[in-house]
C-alpha cells in the first residue's frame, strides 16, 4: 500500500500503559492483559491483513497499539474503524486517533455501529483485527461475537484474532456451526504473555449445480 497515515496524535496525557492498567486494575475480567500488547505481537497481526484490505474494523481497540500498526500499515484513518467498550479506553482512542472512527460500542452490536456510521456505504469491509479476551468468553458471547464480525465481513474477508495459549480460543463446535474455517497465522514470544494468532474465514461452500426447470421432480 502506498498511503500512510499522519503520525497519531500524541499529546502530554497519560501513557498508553498506564491507562491500560488503571482499567485492568477496575475491571480485571474486562481487560484481557495487564499491559498493552507488544510490538511483534501487532506486526503479526498486521501480516495477516489481505494484500488488497482497504477498510478495516477493529474490535477492542485497548490504547492503540493494533490501530497504530494498521495506520503505519498503510491503512487509511478514514477507513479505519475502531470499536471500544470501556468508556475511558474509548476517550483515549478517540484523543490519540481523531482521524479515525472511533466508537464505544460492544462488538455484538457491530453491524449497527457500521451502519450508523456510514461505514457500509463502500460496501463490507475486508478484516476485523480483534483484541477482545475471547479466550475467557463464554461460548455463548463468542459465537454472537463472531457472527457480528462475520455479518459486516466481505465475502473473501478475514477475523484476525489473537489469543494467549498454543490453540485457537473459539472451540470446533462453534466455527462449525458457523460455517467457519481457522488457521494459525504466529506466535510472538516476546509479546507478555506470549501471544497467538488466528484468521478466521468463511468455509468454502461446495458448488450448487443448478437444477433445470424440466429436470425438477414432480408433485
Amino acid at each position: 500500500m502506498q498511503h500512510r497515515a499522519k503520525a497519531a496524535r500524541s499529546g502530554n496525557g497519560p501513557s498508553p500503559t498506564l491507562t491500560f492498567f488503571r482499567q485492568w486494575l477496575k475491571n480485571p475480567l474486562s481487560v484481557a492483559a495487564l499491559s498493552p500488547s507488544g510490538k511483534q505481537l501487532a506486526r503479526l497481526m498486521v501480516r495477516e491483513l489481505p494484500d488488497t484490505a482497504r477498510r478495516v474494523v477493529e474490535l477492542g481497540g485497548g490504547t492503540g497499539v493494533f490501530t497504530q500498526a494498521m495506520l503505519d500499515h498503510g491503512i487509511a484513518p478514514e477507513r479505519l474503524l475502531v470499536v471500544e467498550l470501556n468508556d475511558e479506553l474509548h476517550k483515549f482512542l478517540h484523543n490519540r486517533f481523531p482521524d479515525s472512527h472511533v466508537v464505544c460500542g460492544d462488538a455484538r452490536e457491530l453491524p449497527a455501529i457500521v451502519g450508523s456510521n456510514g461505514f457500509d456505504r463502500e460496501g463490507r469491509v475486508d478484516a476485523v483485527v480483534s483484541g477482545l479476551g475471547l479466550l475467557s468468553m463464554p461460548r455463548s458471547l463468542q459465537r454472537d461475537i463472531l457472527r457480528a464480525a462475520f455479518e459486516v465481513l466481505a465475502p473473501e474477508g478475514r477475523m484476525i484474532q489473537f489469543t494467549y495459549g498454543p490453540v485457537s480460543p473459539v472451540p470446533r463446535e462453534t466455527l462449525d456451526e458457523l460455517g467457519l474455517t481457522v488457521r494459525r497465522g504466529g506466535f510472538a514470544w516476546w509479546n507478555i504473555p506470549p501471544a497467538s494468532v488466528f484468521v478466521y474465514q468463511r468455509a468454502r461452500s461446495r458448488p450448487i449445480t443448478p437444477v433445470r426447470a424440466g429436470e425438477r421432480g414432480g408433485g
